[in-house]
């Protein structure tokens, strides 16, 4: 056996859904440990949705990586650390191929897909779907985040720069607030929402402002308050079945979000600042 497929065996396989996200978050792990290889993480840091379900127990799974540097380099290159990753998937037992993303206009994303070669795992059944995972690295981060080091044990032990808690939660509310997806809902971010006022977490102000000044959507320090109002006025204008449909296969328990309303949203958001 792999070890690959031994770290398959700590998730239940019993469902298409369930065998391609797992499958996914093995190889996200794996993608971590050939970055630390290189050395990535004395220049970057790990953050968004996957380092919060990786690090912090979020109980839905993810599939984008995001990675943002310490601090501004445009001669940055991902393609760098292809080779480290390759590498770690090969002493995981699988061999991926990575493609790097060309865009049409110049963007400080570095992006790129890592997929498996092979469309079919012999496991407790067998997909024709492949596993994509994007990666993507923010080469001119907005300022003011703060990080730490947290240990993963597989592959093997190593430590991980992430994002802390705070800044995880600053980066959310922007992502739900301007996130440029026109017509469509991102749902996993309103349940990341209600994960962090579950779990006691309070923004970082100073890092939401930085993030929506670099975006140029506010250009003064904003109070809890004029968050508030902008999450209220999110809610209102949201499409509350739109969300649970984009949540649902990534989560284990569906009934978990039949609560969600415009109504649930607006009293959680009353408890956000009210933490500490």
């Amino acid at each position: 056996m792999t070890i690959f497929d031994q770290m398959l065996t700590r998730y239940s396989l019993d469902t298409e859904d369930r065998l391609r996200n797992a499958t996914r978050e093995v190889m996200q792990q794996i993608v971590l440990a050939g970055l630390n290889r290189g050395g990535f993480f004395d220049v970057a840091a790990f953050y968004g949705g996957t380092c919060l379900r990786i690090f912090h127990g979020l109980d839905r799974f993810s599939e984008d990586m995001d990675f943002s540097l310490l601090e501004h380099n445009p001669g940055f290159k991902l393609d760098d650390y292809f080779s480290f990753i390759r590498n770690e998937f090969k002493l995981a037992g699988r061999d991926v191929d990575i493609v790097k993303k060309v865009k049409g206009r110049k963007t400080f994303i570095e992006s790129a897909f890592l997929k498996e070669e092979t469309e079919t795992y012999n496991l407790s059944f067998s997909t024709e779907k492949k596993v994509k995972i994007k990666i993507e690295v923010d080469t001119n981060p907005p300022p003011g985040f703060s990080t730490e080091f947290k240990l993963l044990l597989l592959p093997y032990s190593f430590m991980t720069r992430c994002y802390t808690l705070p800044s995880l939660f600053a980066g959310k509310l922007h992502a739900l607030l301007y996130r440029g997806w026109k017509n469509r809902v991102k749902g996993r971010d309103w349940y990341d929402l209600e994960w962090y006022v579950r779990n006691g977490v309070s923004p970082d102000v100073q890092h939401f402002y930085e993030r929506a000044k670099q975006s140029g959507h506010i250009s003064e320090y904003p109070s809890s308050e004029q968050i508030l109002d902008l999450l209220v006025n999110k809610i209102r204008n949201t499409d509350m079945d739109a969300v649970k449909a984009d949540v649902k296969p990534f989560v284990k328990n569906p009934e978990m979000i039949k609560i969600y309303s415009s109504d649930f949203f607006i009293q959680l958001m009353g408890m956000m600042f009210k933490q500490n």
